[in-house]
Order: C-alpha cells, then sequence, then structure tokens
C-alpha cells in the first residue's frame, strides 16, 4: 500500500504540474494501479483518465480501452468519457467513428469545447484544412477568448495563403496580450509576406512597436530595415523628403544592428551586414 501511496502522489503531481509524462504514467499503471484498482480512493476516476491519455499518446490501445470501459461503468451518459472514446478510435484510424461520436455529443451540447478541438484535430491530421478551419472558426464564435486556438488558426490561414484572415487572428490576439512583442512582430511578418506598398508600410509601424516593446528584439529590427528598404526601391512617386527620411531609418537600422552584434562579440560582422545593404 505504500507503494500505491507513493505512485498516486507522483500521478497527482504529474497533473498539478500540467505535464504529459506519458511513458511514466503508463508504467506506472503497469507496475501499480492496475492491480489496485479497488484501492485507488477518490482519485480512481481521474487516475483512471489521466491513465487513458497518456496510454492513447503511447498508442497502448489496449490500457486505454480498459480504463474507457471503467470509466462508463461508473458513468454511462458521459459526453467526457465519450470524447476518450472518440481519441481511441481516432488513435486507431477510425476517423470515421470517432467524428459520428463527436458530432452526437456536438448536436446534445453545442457548447462542448473539447468535442470541437477534437474534430479540428481530426481534420488537420486527415489533411483537410479546409474543413479544420470552418471547424475552428465555429469554436471561436463560442469561445472568442479561447487564444491558444487563435493562434492555431493565424497558422492554417498562413499555410493557405489567406493572409487577410491571419492578419484578422493576429489582430484578435494582440487585442487578448497588447503588450506581446512577438505577437507585433508577428503581425508585421504576415503583413509584409502579404506584399503591396500599404501592407509593408503596416509592417514596418508593427516591426517598430515590437521593438519598442522588446529592444533585444533583433527580428524586429531586421524588419524595420527590410521594411524601409522594400519602400524605397517599390516606391517610384517616394518624395524627396520622404525618401531622406527612410534612409535615415535605414542608416539608424544598420548602425543599431552593429552595435548589438558588437555587443555580443561577433566576429565577420561587416561581411554579414554586406548582404543587406541596397
Amino acid at each position: 500500500m505504500g507503494n500505491l501511496k507513493r505512485k498516486l502522489e507522483r500521478l497527482r503531481l504529474i497533473r498539478e504540474n500540467n505535464e504529459r509524462a506519458s511513458r511514466e504514467v503508463v508504467e506506472i499503471w503497469d507496475s501499480v494501479i492496475s492491480k489496485n484498482l479497488e484501492n485507488l480512493g477518490k482519485e480512481r476516476y481521474v487516475v483512471l483518465e489521466q491513465i487513458c491519455i497518456a496510454a492513447l499518446d503511447c498508442f497502448n490501445l489496449g490500457i486505454a480501452e480498459q480504463c474507457i470501459r471503467e470509466l462508463y461503468d461508473e458513468f454511462p451518459n458521459s459526453t467526457r468519457v465519450r470524447v476518450l472514446e472518440s481519441m481511441l478510435y481516432e488513435a486507431d484510424e477510425n476517423y470515421k467513428s470517432a467524428l459520428q461520436i463527436l458530432n452526437d455529443i456536438i448536436k446534445q451540447d453545442v457548447n462542448n469545447s473539447s468535442a470541437r478541438k477534437r474534430k479540428v484535430a481530426i481534420y488537420k491530421s486527415l489533411g483537410k484544412n479546409a474543413e479544420a478551419i470552418k471547424e475552428l472558426t465555429e469554436y471561436l464564435k463560442i469561445f472568442a477568448a479561447d487564444v491558444e486556438c487563435w493562434q492555431e488558426l493565424s497558422e492554417m490561414y498562413i499555410n493557405e495563403h489567406d493572409y487577410n484572415k491571419a492578419a484578422f487572428c493576429v489582430e484578435e490576439l494582440i487585442l487578448h496580450n497588447p503588450h506581446n512583442h512577438l505577437l507585433y512582430q508577428r503581425y508585421a511578418d504576415v503583413r509584409y509576406t502579404q506584399g503591396g506598398l500599404e501592407n509593408i508600410e503596416l509592417a514596418r509601424t508593427y516591426y517598430y512597436q515590437a521593438f519598442l516593446l522588446n529592444p533585444r528584439n533583433m527580428r524586429a529590427l531586421y524588419g524595420i530595415y527590410l521594411a524601409s528598404t522594400a519602400i524605397i526601391n517599390n516606391s517610384k512617386n517616394l518624395s524627396a523628403k520622404k525618401k531622406e527620411m527612410t534612409n535615415k531609418i535605414i542608416d539608424w537600422c544598420l548602425r543599431e544592428i552593429r552595435n548589438k552584434y558588437a555587443e555580443k562579440g561577433i566576429s565577420d560582422l561587416e561581411e554579414q551586414l554586406s548582404a543587406l545593404e541596397i
């Protein structure tokens, strides 16, 4: 019993720290838990769920199926257990059955976030990006504050080269976290990739903001330089005053880059910077 108590404490610690540690969890099942199911006390069902997910990670479907049976015995109508069952089918590449379970759950409860996320994961694994985007968009109509899903949706749109919609997703991320310099940098990257003078000028503005929030963000500094260079090279009607100001920005960027690299003692700096010259 002492060993069981130690193992339960270890499982509890893994849950509290939000660790995956799937191999270790399965090993704990094999060595102790599977022989002491009746002695798990009030943690019995949360432990079974933890072990089920770990077993799916390790593709040990037999253990996962056993845990699901135990959970169904106690909670025969639980949507949470049904989501686990869909994950079992998904791991076994029986996507039709997995989607059927998830669709049934959503029909009963349109606000079931777990089922909706699993559908997105299945469509992504099948390479059906359009369906995954549609499902995630529907999800975000209900759970608009889910920052991770906005991030995921932006990446999906980038993969589809739909930069306008990707930029919209990053705008949502900035609204949720306006002090994160990486989000401004990401938005600038999207606009710069999109191209066109208006987008490049907007990109430079956001690179500036990223650099202001974190002066150590070298990518943002390079972005200011590249956007300024692109503005000069792609604008035939640039006024003399604006061209002069843009050249000053370029010189400032190169000076800042030299200073920051010199602080790190990087050799052959000038050779590397020569690739950036207009």
